[in-house]
């Protein structure tokens, strides 16, 4: 069910670096980004794939981890993705292009769902460090990237507390909690 596939879309942050994630797996990704709309059908995205270890440690140290979780630097190496999808922008000045990104970024997130493993979508980054490391010209602009493994962790959907606090946190058996708001919160009118 569909429900069940967004709900198991979580933003997974601790991974079995054991388990490998073949290339094949994540070109099967990438194509599930191509079937997706595309304002103006201009498909300004292009995708640079990672299950090398040399590119993914360079890749992980450009990341930041989890900025609610203040004692937390990242997963350690036991925990880290074992493949990543760096999302770059060849229109950096079409507004419009962050569109496509989050339709192609959530796509891929539940493809790799689809397929026993998770992932998260990282934003904070040191976009020039990740540019040099791949070489990539100035006008291209890295927007997020996609850690991508299978998960390790437990992330567990909570309703928003009285004191209103949208911040995640583990609890101290490691249990991630999202608090999320409620539908009648999130509905502003219903018009019938």
């Amino acid at each position: 069910m569909f429900r069940d596939l967004v709900q198991s879309n979580r933003s997974y942050r601790r991974f079995d670096h054991s388990v490998p994630v073949a290339m094949h797996t994540l070109e099967e990704l990438v194509e599930l980004a191509r079937l997706c709309p595309s304002a103006a059908n201009r498909q300004p995205l292009r995708f640079i794939l990672s299950t090398a270890a040399a590119d993914n440690e360079a890749i992980f140290a450009c990341l930041k981890w989890a900025a609610y979780l203040t004692d937390w630097d990242g997963p350690a190496p036991a925990e880290r993705p074992s493949a990543y999808i760096v999302m770059v922008n060849t229109a950096r000045d079409w507004e419009y292009a962050r569109f496509d990104l989050g339709i192609m970024a959530q796509t891929m997130l539940l493809g790799a769902v689809e397929k026993g493993l998770g992932g998260c979508m990282i934003g904070a980054l040191d976009r020039d460090g990740l540019r040099a490391h791949f070489s990539l010209e100035p006008h291209m602009d890295i927007s997020l990237v996609l850690a991508l493994g299978k998960p390790v962790e437990e992330v567990r959907i909570v309703d928003v507390p009285g004191d209103g606090s949208i911040r995640y946190y583990r609890d101290d058996a490691g249990v991630h909690h999202v608090p999320k708001r409620s539908v009648t919160e999130l509905i502003l009118e219903k018009r019938q």
